[in-house]
């Protein structure tokens, strides 16, 4: 199963808006996707009250996990999403 280890860039971590376009970007993906802080239990990456749970901050580190046809490219997909400040898109 490929992973791929990303820091949060958005400066709220994932709540809010954030953790919305990542759940919505992870269901998309088409492949089961889980997300985890480093060192703990990985939950459903397109569940926003599981995402939400994890209490992600700014600059923290998750471990992003994909399974099947298309795993790859989801994640790096995923990995693009959350290296950029989803809060900046708003002061645009």
């Amino acid at each position: 199963m490929p992973s791929r280890t990303v820091t949060v860039a958005s400066r709220v971590g994932l709540h809010a808006r954030p953790a919305a376009l990542f759940t919505q970007a992870a269901a998309a993906t088409g492949v089961p996707v889980t997300i985890a802080k480093s060192g703990g239990a990985a939950v459903n990456a397109a569940s926003i009250l599981s995402v939400l749970g994890l209490g992600v901050g700014s600059g923290e580190e998750v471990v992003l996990s994909a399974d099947g046809d298309g795993a790859d490219a989801a994640l790096d997909g995923l990995v693009a999403l959350l290296s950029t400040d989803l809060d900046a898109v708003d002061e645009v």
